[in-house]
């Protein structure tokens, strides 16, 4: 099935039933005409029925012609692209844990910011997944291995204290050995399930291997990095009694992301970086699967039928 496929159905014989509304809004639509002729046999029929405004019964019928539609369309079993919850994969969070990260541009504090949003980031995630936690400065370091243990990991997570210098690419060849730790999937012996690195940071490399280099290595091994940059460009930390400005690389991160295959972003605050851990979590924790969604043009087809017996009750409402 092409992927430019946007529905098809699995019983497109049952789409001529779509005719069955279109001959009653034909229906409709002549009884309004004839209506608006001047006849006195129409005279007599508006004095039995209840006057009501035009527009409410145009709404009514359009809304019981769209439900039929819909439920026709339900019928015919349709078929598109859907997300479908991964059965097993793995994620590393890698964070960064540089002194710069002790920046209060963002509220209370740049690691504690990112350790609030990281915690939150494990419960976006399917139970089955594996997580692991790396910490990266100077050097890097597998703090978790690969688990499903929420708790341990949430643990780690607050436990992080900041260190000197920043060594992305450390970071990021720590994250492939942690996944080396994972075991095969059961359902394909010889084979790892899908991961992914989730990487924070607020600088640049300045120790270590080349990031870049790093990030080629995580794409060879078909292991996409989703980097965030974190910060803001006025963010500052106090050394000697100095301000020393640690603006965020926008410019690396983005060159890691797309050397894996994976995706950038960027967050100033708990908030974005909160919604940027769920759009990622969206990304890594589903994948998109054709198949049936007939229950969508049921629900679609069952508020339309809701709206119509309102709207119908509108109108019997208006009889003496």
């Amino acid at each position: 099935m092409a992927m430019m496929t946007l529905i098809a159905f699995g019983r497109p014989g049952r789409l001529w039933w779509l005719l069955v509304p279109v001959l009653f809004l034909a229906m409709y639509l002549s009884v309004v005409m004839w209506r608006r002729r001047p006849h006195q046999s129409r005279n007599e029929l508006r004095r039995l029925l209840p006057s009501s405004r035009p527009w409410k019964q145009h709404v009514a019928m359009g809304l019981s012609v769209l439900s039929m539609a819909a439920m026709v369309l339900a019928f015919a079993q349709p078929r598109a692209y859907h997300n479908v919850p991964r059965d097993r994969a793995t994620i590393v969070v890698a964070i960064d844990v540089s002194r710069s990260m002790v920046a209060t541009d963002v509220d209370p504090s740049r690691l504690s910011a990112a350790k609030t949003a990281a915690k939150d980031f494990l419960g976006e995630l399917p139970p089955r997944f594996n997580v692991s936690l790396v910490k990266f400065a100077a050097s890097s370091q597998v703090v978790v291995p690969p688990t499903t243990d929420r708790a341990a990991v949430s643990t780690a997570i607050a436990n992080l204290q900041v260190l000197p210098s920043t060594a992305i690419g450390e970071g990021i060849y720590s994250s492939l050995n942690a996944l080396k730790l994972v075991p095969d999937d059961p359902k394909h012996p010889g084979q790892k399930p899908p991961a992914a690195i989730v990487l924070l940071s607020d600088g640049a490399t300045n120790v270590g291997r080349p990031s870049l280099e790093a990030a080629k290595e995580a794409g060879r091994q078909h292991v996409p990095v989703y980097t965030i940059a974190y910060g803001t460009a006025g963010g500052y930390v106090v050394e000697g009694g100095q301000r020393q400005p640690v603006p965020v690389n926008h410019y690396e991160l983005a060159a890691v992301a797309k050397a894996s295959g994976g995706e950038k972003f960027s967050a100033e605050s708990l908030g974005q970086l909160s919604d940027v851990y769920k759009s990622i979590a969206q990304s890594v924790g589903y994948e998109k699967v054709f198949g049936e969604v007939t229950d969508r043009y049921v629900g679609v087809a069952l508020a339309l039928i809701v709206a119509t017996a309102i709207s119908v009750i509108s109108l019997c409402a208006r009889w003496p």
